[in-house]
């Protein structure tokens, strides 16, 4: 059992939300998992992340709700791409599930406003394919409208991928920040990059957070995290940038199965602390 110290409130422990009352933020758990390539228990996340929040300090007086569970967003992404638009918070953080997550998210939040919408993933993958998984969220919402000039992709890892799907990427006209172009780079210069990009028309931007860009020795319970990838804090600044630009209306976190974690919760815990991170870039906006 957690200690409690009145002196040092606890993340985690946020309202419902009421209706018709704004806020700044909004939780809200999105288990998706039907559709995976991957084997993976990944709808246990949301569950996981929620417990591991209140080991962490509440150091925000913003508005914090918690919206629950979508239920069964897999087989029904049109209830749950409403659940998310009936959502009245400045910023929207979805807790996934695997990559099928992104879509109901980003409609969810987009609405009308499709046409001037931008995309910002980080992923070890381009997430292209055809079908209906979560392999291909991407290719999906540029199907639904999106323009793929106004997409980034950071973290790509080449070995990871096939040309098809990067010559896909490049005649969509996305823009791929591969993994070796970060060794160079700072993520703030990153970050910063991509969100004038995705956000070039003016619209609501959202953010793709699949920690399996993330080396696998920080993240074991992503089924295809890669030797190599990026580090934890470079994961966590880029949420804090992320929720601190006020073009963001929606932050997803994905491909994390909670129920092959370490046994120090590590991945689980790079999860809980990338919603702080974004919580905190809200404070400064």
């Amino acid at each position: 059992m957690l200690n409690s110290d009145p002196l040092w409130p606890r993340a985690g422990d946020w309202p419902s939300p009421v209706e018709e009352e704004w806020a700044d933020v909004a939780l809200i758990g999105m288990p998706t998992s039907r559709t995976s390539l991957s084997p993976t228990q990944a709808h246990t996340t949301p569950r996981a992340v929620r417990e591991v929040l209140r080991r962490y300090a509440a150091l925000t007086e913003l508005r914090i709700v918690d919206a629950g569970n979508v239920r069964e967003p897999d087989l029904n992404e049109q209830g749950a791409i409403e659940t998310v638009a009936a959502l009245r918070a400045e910023l929207v953080i979805a807790l996934g599930g695997d990559n099928a997550t992104t879509v109901p998210t980003a409609l969810g939040r987009w609405g009308d406003a499709l046409d001037t919408a931008g995309l910002i993933t980080l992923d070890a993958h381009y997430d292209l394919r055809d079908g209906t998984t979560n392999g291909s969220p991407v290719r999906r919402l540029l199907e639904a409208g999106l323009d793929g000039r106004r997409v980034v992709q950071i973290g790509i890892e080449p070995l990871a991928n096939s040309l098809a799907y990067a010559e896909r990427a490049h005649d969509a006209g996305i823009t791929v920040i591969t993994r070796d172009e970060l060794r160079a780079r700072s993520m703030e210069d990153v970050m910063a990059q991509a969100l004038e990009i995705a956000g070039a028309a003016g619209g609501p931007i959202h953010v793709d957070c699949d920690v399996d860009v993330c080396d696998r020795s920080v993240a074991p319970a992503c089924p295809a995290s890669v030797p190599g990838g990026i580090s934890a804090i470079e994961l966590r600044t880029a949420a804090r940038l992320a929720g601190a630009h006020s073009s963001v209306s929606s932050i997803d976190l994905v491909e994390v199965d909670a129920a092959s974690d370490s046994a120090d919760e590590r991945t689980v815990r790079l999860v809980a602390l990338c919603v702080l991170e974004a919580i905190s870039g809200v404070a400064l906006r």
